[in-house]
């Protein structure tokens, strides 16, 4: 785990502002995504975006809309200490800023933070044995994802190390008796993991449902398949499918152009 490092900023003023309304749109989309697969909680969650530049300045949602309400002017921007930085008639969620500032400070990598409460991924975060190798899409995490213990509603700053700590490098982590939350160097990778993250709880708690054993793959089996889903290296296959995500994420664009066109606004 490392200190923030800037990340790769364009050269000029101009350039930097059209970046930062790429990124607001991006984000807009994304909550408009999660409000259409039904994964939001009311005006409460929240998805972040980190802005490129020196300030370590980032995005957020305005505490008080829903989901399906969110633009991209009406993201709120703020700092690591969640000061707004330019004028909003929005507060920002406080348990919001606890869990995503400590995330942006401690992983370099995690541009975009993404957390949910949903019905499975709540399920699955109360179960002693957390995510199962059940199915498919659960094996993209296999092995890949923490755990952080339950200390109440995240609005005190102590509790920030210990998050950290437990997502490590991971892609996603469950929160026991809470939810989930990924990380993604985009908005699009952040999004597509919640969706299978997601998926995989509401199979593993269906499959659970049903009253029978399960069946899991073996650890050789669960590790290779992850190593085939996640791109990483000693998974060597006679195909290889390197534009699964942006394929999905094109059509998902299209979707929010679709159902949602004031995103952009």
């Amino acid at each position: 785990m490392s200190d923030l490092i800037d990340t790769p900023v364009p050269a000029g003023s101009a350039e930097l502002a059209a970046e930062e309304v790429r990124l607001r749109r991006e984000l807009a989309a994304v909550y408009r995504l999660v409000a259409h697969f039904r994964m939001t909680d009311l005006i409460f969650t929240h998805i972040s975006q980190r802005l490129p530049g020196p300030d370590h300045h980032f995005l957020i949602n305005p505490y008080g809309l829903l989901f399906e309400e969110i633009t991209a002017s009406s993201l709120v921007k703020i700092d690591l200490d969640g000061n707004p930085v330019e004028p909003s008639p929005h507060p920002v969620n406080p348990a919001g800023f606890v869990i995503h500032s400590a995330i942006h400070k401690a992983r370099t990598d995690a541009h975009v933070v993404l957390h949910t409460h949903t019905r499975a991924g709540c399920a699955v975060a109360a179960q002693q044995g957390g995510l199962l190798p059940v199915n498919q899409m659960s094996m993209e995490f296999h092995n890949r994802v923490g755990y952080h213990d339950y200390e109440g509603v995240a609005l005190n700053l102590a509790e920030q190390e210990r998050l950290v700590a437990d997502l490590g490098g991971h892609p996603a982590l469950i929160l026991r008796n809470h939810g989930l939350l990924t990380v993604g160097d985009s908005a699009k990778q952040a999004f597509l993991r919640m969706y299978y993250l997601e998926k995989a709880c509401e199979i593993q708690v269906t499959a659970q449902a049903g009253g029978a054993p399960l069946v899991l793959p073996s650890e050789q089996v669960a590790e290779y398949t992850a190593r085939q889903l996640t791109g990483e290296g000693g998974a060597s296959s006679d195909f290889e499918d390197h534009d699964a995500y942006d394929l999905a994420w094109g059509a998902l664009s299209r979707l929010v152009e679709r159902i949602a066109p004031d995103y952009k606004d």
